[in-house]
């Protein structure tokens, strides 16, 4: 299948994926990540202190804040006055802790929280599921950072985590949708898995009709491979050998 207008992909072909590392100075583990022209920079920070509530229990915390600037899309964002996301940053940013503590022994992590400050610097479709793919690399290198320091004594991540976005288009199953492919696709999914191939979290609206479990089917093999190739991608970037 080949994709509408300026698209030159296919339709089981990922964006222009790139990491930047480093990309901030200032936190322990900073990754501007591209996917196609959406880009989003994800800071990780280590703190030596978890929640009120989480007190006693031994175990760490790893959370997540997502929001877009401005300009991060036309027409411009207004900026929150209040300092309160909104209700889709809200889920968004849920989102995020929620996968990225599926791959945490937070025993290990021993009393540190881990932020992971997600802020969408140009959005084009699918920044959700870049942001994961950034604040992984982000927490990988942050928790190198804390085990330098000595804050962490174990390696506290158990494996790896990746996210795509596909949907159907023109009833056909298409990966990575991009801004144009999800305003028209028919069918838009979320999918979150792991390196050892488990589910962390799938996402799926029907936009203008149902969809079949055949169809399901198709979406989720499709995403399967796009996060195989996003996991390889991540594993290169931080020199891990696989």
């Amino acid at each position: 299948m080949t994709l509408p207008k300026t698209s030159k992909r296919r339709a089981d072909q990922l964006r222009p994926l790139r990491f930047r590392r480093g990309f901030v100075d200032t936190a322990a583990g900073s990754v501007l990540v591209e996917m196609g022209r959406t880009r989003v920079l994800c800071n990780a920070s280590v703190v030596a202190e978890i929640p009120r509530w989480r007190e006693g229990s031994g175990l760490g915390w790893v959370t997540a804040e997502y929001s877009m600037l401005p300009a991060a899309a036309t027409p411009r964002k207004a900026r929150s006055r209040t300092g309160h996301t909104d209700g889709r940053g809200t889920e968004i940013q849920r989102l995020v802790g929620r996968v990225l503590r599926m791959v945490v022994d937070m025993e290990k992590l021993g009393r540190n929280t881990i932020y992971l400050d997600c802020d969408v610097l140009q959005a084009d479709g699918g920044t959700r599921t870049a942001a994961i793919n950034g604040a992984y690399v982000a927490l990988v290198d942050a928790v190198r950072w804390a085990r330098k320091e000595k804050m962490i004594d174990d390696h506290p991540i158990t494996g790896a985590v990746g996210a795509v976005s596909v949907g159907m288009v023109k009833g056909k199953a298409v990966l990575d949708l991009d801004y144009e492919l999800d305003s028209g696709a028919e069918v838009d999914l979320n999918v979150a898995m792991t390196g050892d191939d488990r589910f962390v979290e799938i996402q799926g609206t029907a936009e203008q009709v149902p969809f079949s479990e055949e169809e399901l089917g198709k979406m989720l093999a499709l995403a399967h491979r796009g996060i195989n190739k996003i996991l390889r991608e991540q594993k290169r970037c931080l020199g891990i050998k696989t």
